[in-house]
C-alpha cells in the first residue's frame, strides 16, 4: 500500500530524482510482502484435500526457509456449499489450513463466486460465475445472490474463528466475479462479446432505456460492429450503454463489499482487478470495455477506498499497463497488490516484477504492499531455480544488494528448510 500520509496531498509531497535505466540495488527499499498461492486443485469437489499433507508440509518448509512470508488458499463457494442450501463443508479446508498453520506461515483467502448464468448475444452461458442480474432477486431458494455470498463468507468467518483472531489470516480477498476477478466473463467463443443478455440483465437495461427515454437503447450492441472504424462505441447510444454497463459492475462490487469488509475486519480485504492489456494501444480499448472497464480504473479504485479494500491487481507482466492501474489506486490513497499471470523462474522474470513492484522512477517513492507469487510446483523448488526465487524474495523485502549475496550452497539451503536428504532436490 501506499506509506505516504493520506492527508497530504502528492502535488505538496518532495518529489526524488528520476533515475535512468533498471534498478540494481534493492538495499534498503520499503518492503513488500511474498504471498505464494497454492495450486487450485488442491481441495477437489469433495471439500477433500488431494496433496500428500507430508509433501505439502516440505514444501512449505522450503517456502518459509528462503523467507516467503505466506500462503494464498482460494475458496470455492460451489466446493463448500455443493450439497444443500446452508449446509456448508470446510473439512479438507480444515486439514490445509492446520497444516500451513504448522509450518507458521500467515494465510491470504481468496473466495470466488459459484457456478451460474451470465449470458453473451449467441446464448451461450458462461457458468463460471452468477449474473450479477439476481444480486437482489430471490432466485435462490428464498435468497438472493448477494445473501448467498454473505452466508457462505459468515460460515467462513465463524468456522474459523481462531484463525482470525491471532492474526494467521492476514488478508481474504473477495471474489467478485470471473476467476475472482471484478469484470464480466469472457465469452467461450473466444470473441469480445458482451455478457448482458440474461432476463435480469436484460430487464435492467431496458429500464435505463425508458429512464433515457429512448427504448431502442434497451438491446445491448453488436460487438462485431460496436468496436469497429465507425465508432459505435462513441455515439450517444454507444455511450449510454457503456456507462450502463460499467456502473453496473461497480454496483455489484459495492453491493458484495458492503457484507464482506464488516464481517473480515481486522484482516485487510481485498479485491482481485483483471490486466485486460489486449488491444491497450487502440482507441476503442474492446478488451477493457467488453469486461466492463469502460472508464478506466479510477472509479473501481474510488469505490475501493470507499469501502475501505485494497485493489490486486492480476498480470504484474503486462509493464505499462500495470503502472496505470497502480497510478489509479495510489492516487485513490488505497493499498495496491499483485500477482504473475505466467509462470516465471529466471532472474530476467523476476526483474521485471520488481521494476513494478518498485518502480525505480515513482516520483514518490511508492511500491506495492504485496505481490503473490502462482507456481507452486517441483520446477520452482528445483536448485537453480530455487536460489533465483529466494534471491526475488530478498530483494521484495528490501534485504539484498546483489545476487552473490543469496546462499548459493543447495544442500545448506534444504537443510536449512529442514528436509532429509532423501528430500533433497
Amino acid at each position: 500500500m501506499s506509506r505516504l500520509p493520506e492527508c497530504l496531498p502528492f502535488k505538496y509531497r518532495k518529489k526524488k530524482k528520476i533515475k535512468k535505466g533498471p534498478r540494481t540495488n534493492y538495499a534498503g527499499t520499503e518492503p513488500v510482502t511474498v504471498y505464494v498461492m497454492l495450486p487450485l486443485g488442491i481441495i477437489n469437489m469433495e471439500c477433500e484435500l488431494v496433496y500428500s499433507p507430508h509433501d505439502l508440509m516440505s514444501q512449505l518448509t522450503t517456502l518459509k526457509s528462503i523467507g516467503v512470508d505466506g500462503i494464498t488458499v482460494n475458496i470455492c463457494w460451489g466446493i463448500v456449499e455443493a450439497n444443500k442450501p446452508r449446509d456448508y463443508n470446510w473439512e479438507g479446508y480444515k486439514q490445509l489450513f492446520s497444516i500451513i498453520r504448522q509450518s507458521g506461515f500467515k494465510m491470504q483467502i481468496g473466495q470466488n463466486n459459484p457456478d451460474i448464468y451470465f449470458t453473451d448475444r449467441q446464448g451461450m452461458q458462461n457458468t463460471e460465475t452468477l449474473t450479477w442480474g439476481i444480486d437482489e432477486e430471490r432466485v435462490l431458494g428464498d435468497r438472493t445472490a448477494v445473501e448467498v455470498y454473505t452466508d457462505c463468507m459468515r460460515s467462513f468467518r465463524d468456522e474459523f474463528d481462531e484463525l482470525f483472531q491471532d492474526l494467521s489470516i492476514l488478508e481474504v480477498e473477495v471474489g467478485l466475479g470471473a476467476c475472482g476477478e471484478l469484470r464480466y466473463p469472457p465469452s467461450s467463443s473466444g470473441v469480445f462479446q458482451f455478457q448482458c443478455y440474461d432476463k435480469y440483465l436484460r430487464k435492467s437495461l431496458e429500464k435505463a432505456a425508458e429512464t433515457a427515454q429512448d427504448s431502442s437503447w434497451g438491446t445491448p450492441p453488436d460487438c462485431s460492429t460496436f468496436f469497429c472504424d465507425n465508432y459505435d462505441y462513441n455515439s450517444p447510444r454507444g455511450t449510454f450503454f457503456l456507462k450502463w454497463y460499467s456502473q453496473y459492475l461497480i454496483d455489484h462490487g459495492v453491493r458484495v463489499l458492503k457484507m464482506a469488509v464488516p464481517l473480515f475486519k481486522p484482516p485487510i480485504t481485498s479485491v482481485k482487478i483483471s490486466g485486460m492489456h489486449w488491444g491497450y494501444a487502440t482507441d476503442n480499448h474492446a478488451a477493457e470495455r467488453a469486461a466492463g472497464f469502460c472508464d478506466g480504473y479510477r472509479p473501481i479504485a474510488s469505490i475501493l477506498r470507499k469501502q475501505n479494500a485494497h485493489l490486486n491487481f492480476t498480470c504484474v507482466e503486462a509493464d505499462e499497463f500495470v503502472c496505470k492501474v497502480e497510478n489509479a489506486g495510489w492516487s485513490a490513497g488505497i493499498g495496491v497488490t499483485s500477482e504473475n499471470a505466467f509462470p516465471c523462474y529466471d532472474r530476467q522474470g523476476y526483474g521485471k516484477i520488481l521494476e513494478v513492484a518498485k518502480p525505480r522512477n515513482d516520483p514518490f517513492d511508492r511500491c506495492i504492499a504485496s505481490f503473490t507469487y502462482r507456481g507452486l510446483n517441483q520446477t520452482l523448488l528445483e536448485q537453480h531455480n530455487l536460489r533465483e526465487f529466494e534471491l526475488f524474495v530478498k530483494k521484495m523485502h528490501g534485504t539484498i544488494k546483489k545476487y552473490e549475496d543469496v546462499i548459493v550452497d543447495a544442500v545448506a539451503l534444504r537443510t536449512r528448510a529442514g528436509l532429509k536428504k532423501s528430500e533433497r532436490v
